[in-house]
């Protein structure tokens, strides 16, 4: 039986909102509103997972040289957006993927206890479907790479063969943290070739293994996300009740949206004006 980890204080109750699919933008519209709202005492501590739909990179908030070929991309017949994240980290691919956030507060201890903290979420759950992972152990050169899945860090999970499987970023608002991450699954290996100039893509090993290879999007998406749920009940020593988002909720989050949109703009529009 798995138990709770030392470095967790924090509320005994957080909010579960349902597998969300939804355009870049809108999604990381919803990670900032949950973390502003929680940061103010508004909002329960909070555990999501989502998909991007249609397809886009994200780029890390100072993320700002861009290769000029992304301009040309294209999936399903349309254009591949790029979506600036509020956290970190470098460029992720979101196509196949499953995204995760966790927005909370009350954790003890630094930056990098925080995140095995609730990166432990992500092994015990991904252990119960047979999947173990590890922490990476690269040192240094991280912000020559413009692909967050070519490198592993210690606040990065690797598989038994060495494979990143799932990049996390982090950003603090006080006491306030929002802590999110990509879950590859099953990547397009000519489409993530693309976008990053790979000659291959890992190591060409399935990610998953058989019993979760057969299984279809929708239905994979649910069993990982009630597994990691269980997990998040049981590390993190809490109660999930779930909860979709309400009318009067999405109406503050495409404020939001709508405020980064023009602040994105703003930022395209005079780059010399902008420092990391």
């Amino acid at each position: 039986m798995t138990e709770a980890i030392d470095a967790v204080e924090t509320s005994p109750t957080w909010r579960l909102i349902p597998h969300l699919q939804a355009p870049g933008s809108v999604q990381m519209a919803i990670d900032r509103w949950l973390l502003e709202q929680h940061r103010a005492g508004h909002h329960p501590p909070t555990l999501r997972f989502y998909t991007w739909s249609p397809p886009a990179i994200s780029v890390g908030y100072h993320q700002r040289q861009l290769p000029d070929h992304w301009a040309t991309l294209r999936w399903q017949d349309a254009p591949l957006a790029v979506v600036r994240r509020p956290s970190g980290g470098r460029a992720v691919l979101h196509q196949g993927d499953l995204t995760y956030a966790m927005v909370t507060s009350g954790l003890k201890g630094d930056r990098s206890t925080v995140y095995r903290a609730l990166c432990e979420v992500l092994i015990q759950g991904w252990r119960s479907l047979g999947v173990a992972l590890h922490y990476g152990d690269a040192q240094g050169g991280y912000h020559q790479h413009t692909n967050c899945f070519s490198l592993a860090t210690a606040a990065d999970l690797i598989t038994a063969s060495g494979t990143k499987m799932i990049g996390s970023a982090q950003l603090r608002r006080g006491t306030a943290i929002l802590q999110h991450g990509s879950m590859r699954l099953h990547p397009d290996v000519t489409l993530a070739q693309q976008v990053f100039l790979l000659d291959k893509l890992g190591d060409g090993q399935p990610l998953l293994p058989a019993p979760l290879q057969s299984l279809s999007d929708d239905v994979l998406r649910r069993v990982i996300s009630h597994a990691l749920a269980q997990a998040a009940e049981a590390v993190l020593a809490i109660q999930l009740q779930e909860q979709p988002l309400t009318m009067a909720e999405w109406e503050q989050i495409m404020v939001e949206h709508d405020a980064a949109t023009l602040e994105d703009e703003t930022a395209a529009a005079a780059p010399d004006q902008i420092s990391d």
